[in-house]
């Protein structure tokens, strides 16, 4: 028995009896509410499969090379988030790139497959707000920052969790290394670039900061761009050379 050929069209309102007509054959059919000319759905279509299929995050760059030459990519993207901004998983943009991701409001439904992972300790979370914060940062700067000599194992710690790097060096004797956040970070943090780190408002209203504030304190703001002051990391600077990490006499970690 021959299988009967399947269209996938939307019926047309004034058709009877639902005959597909002539002028009809071979439409691509919008899979989602609303109207939109066959080329424009079929697009669609295809930006949804290559963001599915990727293995990680895309930036527009690598999606205009995959699509047809004559796709509105960015109009496609905005579109296919606000398609599925209410459905299981969301079309989000982190660090400037383009992934599927579960919705917030369904993370309990996932939280049994979730790894668990070894939090940070106090100073380790401690320096990495320092880098996020301050960046373009130096050692000294942070242990300034925080009022206590930072050790070896906090910022190795940072540095192999791929967080926070190594990305210039300051323009001043001795040559610091400067330490800046990642993509990683921004990308498990949920964040599309520095600038969108939470401000004084958003962080007293997660409780944060709490007590009363100093007069003119504010939340400082990081780039991730070369500061004036700051020459780029040459490929072969192995950074810098820590000394040797001591135990802290009082027990304290830092």
């Amino acid at each position: 028995m021959t299988p009967m050929k399947v269209h996938a069209m939307k019926l047309d309102e004034s058709s009877k009896d639902g005959a597909v007509q002539p002028e009809q054959q071979g439409v691509v059919t919008r899979l989602f509410p609303g109207d939109a000319i066959p080329q424009s759905a079929a697009h669609l279509r295809m930006l949804e499969a290559v963001l599915f299929a990727a293995a990680e995050p895309l930036d527009e760059a690598t999606i205009i090379e995959r699509l047809p030459p004559d796709a509105d990519v960015p109009a496609l993207l905005e579109e296919l988030a606000q398609i599925y901004a209410k459905r299981g998983v969301n079309l989000v943009r982190i660090a400037g790139r383009w992934a599927f991701r579960t919705a917030p409001d369904l993370a309990h439904v996932l939280r049994r497959n979730a790894v668990e992972q070894k939090r940070l300790s106090r100073a380790a979370m401690e320096t990495l707000a320092i880098v996020a914060y301050h960046q373009p940062v130096t050692r000294a700067e942070i242990e300034e920052i925080r009022g206590v000599t930072i050790n070896k194992g906090t910022l190795d710690i940072l540095l192999e969790l791929g967080w926070v790097k190594m990305r210039g060096r300051r323009r001043v004797p001795g040559r610091p290394v400067t330490y800046g956040t990642t993509d990683d970070f921004l990308m498990h943090f949920g964040l599309d670039k520095v600038s969108d780190l939470p401000g004084l408002d958003e962080l007293r209203a997660a409780g944060v900061l709490e007590g009363r504030i100093p007069p003119g304190f504010g939340v400082p703001s990081p780039s991730d761009s070369l500061a004036m002051d700051e020459d780029p990391l040459d490929i072969d600077d192995a950074g810098e050379t820590f000394e040797p990490e001591l135990p802290d006499p009082k027990g304290d970690e830092s």
